[in-house]
């Protein structure tokens, strides 16, 4: 086999493994590439093979990766998230969890963003004991906007 040939299937396998890659991680995460641009307007969420909508959103303008959770009170930060983001903990409070009873601290967040969303003076709780350095979006954020779902997919709008 010629030099030129072996090249171009060694081009073809990686074009191969490049276009295999960037499928699976498309379906993994299919709301990677969400916008985090500033106008207002409609997100639409597509639902991961694991059945949550997860994006990436911002707390006080810091990167972190959401779970859209409609049954969280409001936004819940894991420990190490907060420490990262800087967050102040306030008074000691009881919530209840899909987990059972557990403590939690009030925080208030300057600003929360998925997409084109946004919103100001947002509650958060910090977690302790939570696992994962995701993001619970809860309904002090969601609450805010319009929400419906279909299928596989989630739109939030204002």
């Amino acid at each position: 086999m010629h030099k030129t040939g072996l090249v171009m299937i060694t081009l073809g396998w990686l074009l191969i493994a490049g276009l295999l890659w960037w499928g699976f991680d498309r379906y993994l995460e299919p709301n990677a590439d969400l916008s985090a641009g500033t106008a207002q307007g409609p997100i639409l969420l597509k639902r991961s093979p694991d059945g949550h909508y997860a994006a990436p959103g911002r707390i006080n303008g810091q990167a972190v990766t959401f779970l859209v959770d409609t049954g969280a009170s409001n936004v819940a930060i894991p420990l190490a998230t907060a420490q990262r983001l800087g967050l102040r903990s306030h008074r000691a409070q009881r919530s209840h969890t899909a987990n059972g009873e557990v403590v939690a601290y009030a925080t208030r967040l300057e600003s929360v963003s998925l997409g084109g969303l946004a919103a100001q003076d947002v509650a958060g709780s910090i977690l302790p004991n939570m696992q994962g350095d995701a993001v619970l979006l809860g309904m002090s954020f969601l609450s805010r906007f319009h929400i419906s779902m279909r299928n596989d997919e989630m739109l939030i709008q204002p």
